[in-house]
C-alpha cells in the first residue's frame, strides 16, 4: 500500500482538459478588485511614507503586492476551490471515473492555481505601469516569476487541502503560515529593518525569495543571487507538490 502511495507521479496530457475546465469556470465567475487596494495602500499610506529603500512607497508596496497576490491567489485556489471540487462538489471523483488518473487531476489543480496567480500578477503589473512605475522590459519577467511563486504556494495549499476535513481547517494556514510570512517577507517594509533573528527567519521563507526577485525586476535591475532565489522557490514547489500528491492518494485511494 505504501509503495503505491509513494511512487513517482504518473503524468499524462490528460491533465490539460482538467486545467481547461477550471479556466472556463473561472472566466464565468471572475471579478477584479486589485486597483482599489493598490490605490488605497499606495497613495493612502504613501502620503505618510513617501520613500522606502530609495523607492517611492507606492512602487515599493506594488512590488510586494505582486508576490503577495501570487501567494494568496494560488493558495486560496489550491485550498478553498480545490476542496470544493474534491469534497463538496465531488468533481474529482467524477473526473477520475473517466480515463484520467488522480495524479493528472492533482497536477492540473497545481498548474491551474499557478496560472491563476499569473493572471493576478498581470493585473497588478498593469496598475503599476499605469501609475508610472516599472517601465523596463525586465518587468515582464515578473509574469513567469508569478507562475513559479504560484506553484510554490499552490503546493502548500494542496497539502492543506489533502488534510482538511472542512473549510475551517484552512484558517490554520492563514493564521500560522501566510499572515506571519506576509509581515516578515518585506511586502510592507524592508526586511533589513527587522531584528537579526527575524531576518534569519525571513531568509527561509519562500515569499522573501520571490520579493527579492520581483523588486529589482520592476526597478529595471537583474536581481542579485537570482539562481539561489529561483532554486529555493522551485525546491519548495517540488517538495510540497509531491507531499500533496502522496497525501491526496492516501485520502482518496485508500
Amino acid at each position: 500500500m505504501y509503495a503505491t502511495l509513494l511512487h513517482t507521479p504518473e503524468i499524462s496530457l490528460r491533465w490539460v482538459p482538467v486545467w481547461r475546465r477550471n479556466l472556463l469556470v473561472w472566466r464565468k465567475l471572475a471579478v477584479a478588485s486589485v486597483l482599489l487596494y493598490m490605490l488605497a495602500l499606495g497613495y493612502g499610506i504613501g502620503a505618510f511614507v513617501p520613500e522606502v529603500g530609495g523607492m517611492k512607497y507606492i512602487a515599493f508596496i506594488g512590488t510586494g503586492m505582486v508576490c503577495q497576490s501570487a501567494m494568496f491567489t494560488s493558495s486560496f485556489e489550491a485550498m478553498y476551490s480545490a476542496f470544493s471540487r474534491m469534497h463538496v462538489q465531488r468533481t474529482w471523483e467524477a473526473i477520475i471515473n473517466a480515463p484520467i488518473s488522480l495524479d493528472d487531476v492533482v497536477l492540473a489543480e497545481w498548474f491551474w492555481a499557478a496560472t491563476k496567480s499569473v493572471m493576478s500578477v498581470a493585473a497588478i503589473l498593469v496598475v503599476i505601469l499605469a501609475l508610472g512605475f516599472g517601465h523596463s522590459w525586465l518587468a515582464l519577467w515578473v509574469l513567469p516569476l508569478g507562475f513559479v511563486t504560484g506553484l510554490t504556494f499552490a503546493g502548500f495549499g494542496l497539502v492543506m487541502n489533502a488534510l482538511a476535513r472542512n473549510y475551517d481547517f484552512f484558517t490554520y494556514s492563514l493564521t500560522l503560515f501566510q499572515t506571519p510570512m506576509l509581515l516578515l517577507s518585506g511586502v510592507f517594509f524592508p526586511v533589513d529593518q527587522l531584528p537579526p533573528a527575524l531576518q534569519a527567519v525571513a531568509a527561509l521563507l519562500p515569499l522573501s525569495h520571490a520579493i527579492d526577485m520581483a523588486r529589482p525586476l520592476l526597478a529595471g535591475r537583474i536581481p542579485d543571487a537570482l539562481a539561489l532565489h529561483l532554486a529555493v522557490l522551485l525546491a519548495y514547489a517540488g517538495v510540497t507538490y509531491y507531499i500533496a500528491l502522496v497525501l491526496t492518494r492516501r485520502r482518496l485511494l485508500k
